[in-house]
């Protein structure tokens, strides 16, 4: 019972909770990057026009799209740490000896900054998701961590994310406030969360 209160605590907490801060990285990618934005809006006219709202269908319609949420979330990974593990037996991982029990607790934000994994690891760059113009999920990008034990919640907040990042551009374009810069500094916590600024929605 107490592994499936955590399962669903787990279930509900990416899923419901992470996913407005993911929506609020894609969202501010819009000032600094708004010819990305321009690009992700030309694909929602293509696909979605405005006459209907935004359907989970159209994600494999929209590989430019998927691939911008994609890169918000490995570069602004709002979960950096996973949940703590514990090792079952004694293990040597990279030259370091653990003993049956000891806590771990992964890194995962480091794979995704990994130059051996990326391109241009430090940029924000949707490229590192598209192949020949075709979405691609490559394996190091893990912020639902990896395995049997990967978030619950994962295929809930891909499917929320999506819906709400196309809703959002469909209708608004994103922009900073007259003579203001935009602080994309994180508080560093149990997560990274946004520090308080304002933005502007500018329907289309």
């Amino acid at each position: 019972m107490i592994d499936l209160g955590w399962s669903l605590g787990d279930l509900h907490h990416r899923g419901v909770m992470v996913s407005p801060g993911d929506v609020w990285l894609c969202c501010t990618i819009a000032d600094p990057c708004s010819f990305l934005t321009a690009r992700v809006q030309a694909e929602i006219n293509a696909v979605i026009g405005q006459s209907r709202q935004p359907a989970l269908e159209d994600r494999n319609n929209m590989p430019y799209t998927n691939a911008v949420i994609h890169e918000v979330q490995r570069k602004g990974n709002i979960i950096p740490f996973n949940l703590p593990r514990q090792a079952v037996k004694d293990t040597v991982l990279a030259g370091f000896h653990l003993p049956k029990g000891t806590i771990i607790i992964p890194h995962v934000y480091s794979v995704m900054l990994d130059k051996r994994e990326w391109e241009t690891p430090l940029s924000f760059n949707p490229e590192h998701f598209l192949k020949d113009g075709q979405f691609w999920r490559r394996e190091a990008f893990m912020p639902f961590s990896i395995g049997k034990r990967a978030c619950l919640g994962e295929q809930l907040a891909r499917a929320e994310l999506f819906l709400f990042f196309t809703a959002l551009l469909q209708k608004f374009t994103f922009q900073a406030p007259p003579d203001t810069v935009l602080d994309f500094k994180f508080q560093l916590g149990i997560t990274m969360a946004p520090r308080p600024y304002k933005i502007c929605a500018v329907p289309r």
